[in-house]
């Protein structure tokens, strides 16, 4: 009697805990998320951009220029911008990767690069304060060097900037083209000055005979040196193209992009903000698209280069 009831007890407990057992399983169960990939996070306050520059004049110039800019950017968008000058222009496209950078203020030609072999995105560029959004490439000589053809340039001394720039290299390249000379045999030598500010100075100063640069930085220079206007001599000019635009990656969020493009376009009717521009020297900021750069497109084709294959390392 004492065995059986010895028995019944133990087959009731071991049912009240088989039953505990299977409310613990389903329990957890019900608890448990279904499995499947995460949605792809959201690029909200806090996020963090590196943003390149390409070297347009001296690079404290540079930075004086640009880094108001990006503090009130920041502020307004609560973006952490971090600013790096490269040190030559055909950087900026290899860095895109190599440096991972999240965008750039391109030049024309740099975009142009850039969009065809890394599809970055266009957003703004600054309208000056005479209300203009683009610049043109320029090609000149002193004075007093009795340069004024292109048959009196050979076997002069040239100072390009860069072979990723429209007006440092883009424009007399298609001169040459056109005027059916092979600058590398027509000249005595030539060779990359790296900034625009440097073609300038160094035919100035005579250490080149001709220089290519952008209208932009030699009227801007001007400015503060009455011999560049005075000494120097403008032989030819390229069509309009963007002002230094700032572009990104061609996967940055949707809503990143709109915050970084709203806060540079309302600029102008914000006090702090127009006193940042005016100090930048530009009235505004406009929206730009890819189409805008049809004049580099038109130029490269006429030099015979395909951007999405073209070497833009100096030699």
């Amino acid at each position: 009697m004492v065995r059986t009831l010895r028995n019944s007890h133990a087959a009731a407990v071991l049912i009240l805990l088989a039953g505990l057992l299977l409310l613990l399983i389903s329990g957890c169960r019900s608890s448990v998320t279904p499995t499947g990939p995460a949605p792809p996070a959201k690029e909200g306050k806090g996020v963090k951009l590196h943003i390149g520059l390409i070297p347009e004049q001296n690079l404290f110039k540079q930075m004086d220029r640009y880094e108001p800019l990006v503090s009130y950017i920041s502020r307004k968008t609560g973006i952490d911008i971090k600013l790096s000058i490269l040190p030559r222009y055909g950087n900026i496209v290899g860095n895109f990767v190599s440096a991972g950078l999240d965008g750039a203020f391109f030049g024309s030609f740099t975009f142009a690069l850039a969009h065809e072999k890394l599809g970055v995105q266009v957003l703004v560029r600054p309208e000056d304060l005479d209300g203009v959004s683009t610049y043109h490439g320029m090609m000149f000589v002193r004075k007093d060097s009795g340069i004024r053809s292109v048959e009196q340039m050979r076997g002069k001394r040239f100072a390009f900037v860069d072979k990723a720039t429209t007006a440092g290299y883009l424009l007399p390249l298609a001169y040459f083209r056109q005027h059916q000379k092979n600058y590398r045999t027509f000249l005595r030598e030539y060779y990359f000055a790296g900034t625009h500010e440097d073609a300038i100075y160094d035919v100035l100063n005579k250490k080149a005979d001709i220089g290519a640069a952008k209208n932009t930085v030699f009227n801007r220079l001007a400015k503060s040196d009455g011999r560049i206007n005075d000494e120097l001599l403008i032989l030819a000019e390229s069509p309009e193209v963007p002002e230094n635009a700032l572009a990104v990656r061609k996967n940055m969020d949707g809503a990143l992009k709109s915050r970084l493009e709203s806060a540079l376009l309302t600029m102008e009717s914000d006090p702090e903000g127009a006193r940042i521009l005016k100090a930048f020297g530009a009235r505004r900021f406009v929206l730009t698209r890819t189409s805008d750069y049809n004049p580099v497109y038109e130029y490269a084709r006429a030099s015979d280069l395909n951007l999405a294959t073209y070497d833009y390392l100096n030699d």
